[in-house]
C-alpha cells in the first residue's frame, strides 16, 4: 500500500506554490459565442448581393457603342477640319506646284452653291435615284453573294462546278460591262443597277467563301454530334461562323458598288449624282463638280458606316473579342 501511494505521488506532479492554477474552461460560454465569419457554416453565411443586369437590347448596345466612339468621332472632326483648312489655303493663295489649284473653287464658293442647290428639286432627285440604284443592286448582290458563297464554300461539287466560271468573270471591271449591259437589259435604269450589282457581287462572294473555309471543323463535328440537320448546320453554324468575313465583304462591296454606280451614271445615265457631276464638268461649273464629289463621299461613308454598325449590333461577341486592335 505504501508503495502504491508513493508511485501515485511520483506520477502526479504537485502544483507549484507560486503558480496560479489555470481557470476552468467554460465550455458552455465558448459554445455560446459566435464563430468568426470564416468559420461559420455555409447556412449562416450572409448571402452575397446579386447584381442583375438589364437585358442587352439593341438600343442599349447602340448607346454604349456611341459612348465608346465619342473620342474617335472628335478625332474625325479634327481630321476633316485639317483637310478643309488645307483646301482653303491652297485655293486662297493659288498654289501651283506640280498640282495646280488655280481653277479649284474655294470652300466658300462651294458652300454658297450648296445653299442655292438645296432649293432645286432636281438636285434631290439625283441623290434619291443614286441611293435607290445602290440599294437595289447591293441588296441583290448581298443575297446572291452570301448564298452562293455559302454553297460554294461548303460543298466541293458546287465549288468545282461554279467557281471556275465565276473566276473568269471576276477580273472584268464593272465599267467594261456598260456596253454589254445596255444591250442586255431593256432599260437604262436596269443596266445601271446591273453594273452596281456586278461591282458588289464578287467581293461579297469571295469573302463569304473565305469565311466558310476558315470555319473550325470542331464546331461542325460538335453540331453533328448534337443531332443538327444540314439546314441547321448551314444557318446556325456555318453562317454565324462566317459572319465576320461576310461583313468585311459587304463593306468592300459597298465601296466598289459606289465606284461602279458613278461610272455607269457618267457614261449612260440621265439622272443621278454621277450624271450631275459629269454634267457640271461639261457646263464648266467647277463648284458643282466639288459638290458632287462631296455628296458621293458622304453617301459612301454613310453606307459603309451603316454596315459596320450593323456588324457590331449583330455580332457583339466579335466586338468584345477584338481588344487587340489599334489603340
Amino acid at each position: 500500500m505504501a508503495t502504491a501511494t508513493s508511485m501515485r505521488s511520483v506520477l502526479e506532479p504537485t502544483p507549484d506554490a507560486g503558480a496560479v492554477a489555470p481557470a476552468p474552461v467554460r465550455f458552455a460560454a465558448l459554445a455560446a459565442e459566435p464563430a468568426p465569419p470564416a468559420l461559420r457554416p455555409a447556412a449562416q453565411a450572409p448571402a452575397a448581393p446579386t447584381v442583375t443586369a438589364g437585358p442587352s437590347t439593341p438600343g442599349r448596345r447602340l448607346a454604349e457603342l456611341a459612348r465608346r466612339q465619342l473620342p474617335a468621332a472628335l478625332l474625325a472632326v479634327v481630321s476633316i477640319g485639317l483637310l478643309v483648312g488645307f483646301w482653303y489655303l491652297a485655293t486662297k493663295y493659288r498654289w501651283q506646284f506640280y498640282v495646280r489649284f488655280t481653277n479649284i473653287p474655294s470652300p466658300g464658293q462651294v458652300f454658297h452653291d450648296v445653299g442655292r442647290l438645296v432649293g432645286e428639286p432636281k438636285f434631290f432627285t439625283n441623290i434619291a435615284l443614286s441611293l435607290q440604284r445602290i440599294m437595289v443592286g447591293f441588296a441583290a448582290a448581298t443575297v446572291l453573294g452570301i448564298g452562293m458563297g455559302l454553297v460554294i464554300g461548303r460543298y466541293a461539287l458546287a465549288r468545282r462546278l461554279l467557281f471556275p466560271a465565276l473566276e473568269v468573270l471576276r477580273p472584268i471591271p464593272a465599267i467594261a460591262w456598260v456596253p454589254i449591259s445596255i444591250m442586255l437589259w431593256p432599260t437604262t435604269e436596269t443596266s445601271i443597277v446591273f453594273i452596281t450589282f456586278i461591282g458588289a457581287f464578287f467581293p461579297i462572294l469571295l469573302n463569304t467563301m473565305d469565311g466558310v473555309a476558315a470555319l473550325d471543323d470542331v464546331l461542325l463535328r460538335a453540331a453533328r454530334c448534337l443531332g443538327a440537320s444540314e439546314f441547321a448546320l448551314m444557318t446556325q453554324v456555318v453562317l454565324r461562323g462566317a459572319m465576320p468575313h461576310i461583313f468585311t465583304g459587304l463593306a468592300v462591296g459597298m465601296g466598289v458598288a459606289w465606284v461602279s454606280l458613278i461610272a455607269a451614271e457618267m457614261i449612260s445615265g440621265q439622272f443621278g449624282i454621277g450624271y450631275f457631276t459629269w454634267e457640271a464638268y461639261s457646263l464648266i461649273e467647277y463648284s458643282h463638280i466639288v459638290i458632287g464629289m462631296i455628296i458621293i463621299g458622304v453617301l459612301g461613308l454613310a453606307c459603309s458606316g451603316a454596315i459596320r454598325l450593323l456588324a457590331r449590333l449583330t455580332m457583339p461577341w466579335h466586338a468584345l473579342g477584338g481588344k487587340g486592335g489599334a489603340r
